[in-house]
């Protein structure tokens, strides 16, 4: 009867052992784990920590709809995976459950944002115009040309994106975007920190 004992508690063990896991740092369904967000909001570079491990990732943190752009944060964010994920979702995310700490940056180091984003239904430029003031759509940060070079690029990228995509702003068919890549190179705006980037330099890259 013991050997029968063991070997079902063997069993459990192997079980258990062969979960499955998520992401790259393979996360199992409801884990809860501490991340380091950056102060870099939609950098080419903004990726998440998982702390203490220090490893890096891409991603995103779903429902963190208070992150601000120019503070680093540690939060605690939890894996979901459902057996049944949303139709033309991710079968698996990680989901902010609350903020562990908050540090204004006080760097002044540049950094790139893309304008141009890919999708299932094509690229589309990540910009729109409010107010006479260009945002950055991740986020909703404003982009605040520091030159009037940068002033005049972000006049001409969004006199073109304007005319492709219809008055209410939806994009039916998905329009033809000529530019590869548009990289900004951003600082954080001292006069309205946290709410805008300083542009510096646009690189506009042709399609071939």
């Amino acid at each position: 009867m013991k050997n029968i004992y063991l070997f079902i508690a063997g069993l459990l063990l192997i079980s258990c052992s062969k979960e499955k896991t998520h992401g790259p740092w393979n996360l199992k369904d409801g884990q809860e784990v501490e991340v380091l967000v950056s102060h870099r909001y939609g950098a080419t570079d903004d990726n998440l920590t998982l702390t203490p491990q220090n490893k890096t990732a891409e991603g995103s943190i779903h429902n963190f709809t208070d992150r601000e752009a120019g503070y680093n944060y540690r939060i605690k964010a939890r894996m979901a995976a459902p057996a049944e994920p949303p139709q033309d979702g991710p079968s698996y995310w990680l989901e902010f459950v609350k903020v562990l700490s908050k540090e204004k940056y006080a760097g002044n180091d540049p950094f790139v944002i893309e304008l141009v984003q890919g999708s299932m239904a094509g690229p589309f430029i990540l910009l729109r115009k409010e107010n006479n003031q260009y945002q950055f759509i991740v986020g909703n940060i404003t982009l605040n040309p520091a030159t009037p070079a940068v002033a005049t690029k972000l006049a001409e990228i969004w006199e073109y994106w304007e005319q492709a995509i219809n008055p209410a702003g939806d994009v039916a068919p998905r329009p033809e975007v000529k530019w590869r890549s548009i990289k900004a190179r951003v600082t954080h705006d001292p006069s309205a920190f946290g709410k805008a980037y300083l542009v510096s330099d646009i690189d506009l890259v042709l399609k071939n």
